[in-house]
């Protein structure tokens, strides 16, 4: 753990038989690190940072258990779902509570990728920043994405991932400080489209979606969100249209849903009209959602 992070002082009353364990996933220069580890207290001190200052903020994500932090006369327990940062350039004290391994994904970001000033990120350390909802659910899902799915990744694909990561936690940090202004207009765009994606897909079910709806839901204009859309080379209709169909499609191919009628599977996901979903299916995948079906349920059988 000290490897991962920077030289500290731990100890555990699981001392004798102390087990832990983290994967380091590297994404250009951030890195995230999945991790498992059993109740135990580590501290920055004073003459530790002294040793070592790494200008990097960690920041962690909290998937089961709880853990206690103080830092920058600031104090809190984060539980589950909870984000937190610090610095660690800076002492600070961490004690993961309770008799049973904690679960959860670290962060490290170079202080210098983020743009905002660090005397505002100072305000945020060791705070407890809602992983459930809004940006902070967006940090959490890509994170644990991250960490379920390194393996279907290339090493190409690290620096594009981080860079993405770095845009989420630099505007959850604008947001949480209400200093959105302060952030470069590419990373607030980028922040932004991914805000957007995410609400389009949690409402995927709602027939009524459209593109006012959106813009409202992100106080933006309609006709920004069409801009927006022009750097995806599909508009903001085509890119519902086909998260819709991507949802049909496997459910159809779900054995669990075999006796599941074609349209309710197709009005679970916003078809409202049988006859426009078996056309819009046919001209996405070359054939109707029946015979998709049929062909699936004939492979699972031979």
């Amino acid at each position: 753990m000290t490897h991962l992070m920077a030289p500290m002082k731990m100890t555990s009353d699981h001392a004798a038989d102390f087990q832990a364990q983290a994967r380091i996933l590297p994404l250009g220069a951030a890195q995230v690190w999945p991790t498992t580890i059993q109740p135990m207290q580590f501290r920055r001190t004073p003459r530790l940072v002294r040793q070592s200052a790494p200008e990097l903020y960690h920041l962690s994500l909290v998937l089961d258990g709880a853990i206690d932090v103080t830092q920058a006369g600031e104090h809190a327990i984060h539980r589950r779902h909870d984000l937190y940062v610090v610095d660690m350039s800076r002492s600070f004290d961490c004690h993961l509570i309770g008799d049973r391994p904690i679960d959860a994904i670290g962060i490290e970001i170079p202080k210098s990728l983020l743009p905002l000033p660090e005397g505002e990120v100072e305000k945020l350390l060791a705070r407890r920043l809602p992983g459930e909802h809004g940006l902070g659910a967006l940090v959490m899902g890509l994170a644990t994405r991250l960490s379920a799915e390194a393996d279907t990744y290339r090493p190409a694909d690290g620096p594009r991932l981080g860079a993405v990561l770095v845009d989420l936690v630099s505007a959850l940090f604008a947001h949480t400080l209400d200093a959105e202004r302060a952030l470069p207009p590419d990373t607030h765009r980028r922040a932004l489209m991914l805000r957007i994606r995410a609400f389009i897909q949690q409402h995927l079910q709602d027939p009524d979606l459209t593109p006012g709806g959106i813009a409202a839901a992100h106080h933006i204009s309609v006709s920004y969100l069409h801009r927006l859309f022009e750097t995806e080379e599909v508009t903001v209709a085509a890119w519902i249209r086909r998260k819709r169909l991507e949802r049909t499609r496997r459910d159809l191919a779900d054995p669990a849903l075999l006796d599941t009628p074609i349209h309710e599977i197709a009005g679970r996901w916003g078809f409202t009209d049988a006859a426009v979903f078996s056309r819009t299916f046919r001209s996405a995948y070359g054939m109707p959602p029946r015979d998709f079906r049929s062909r699936h349920a004939q492979a699972r059988i031979h």
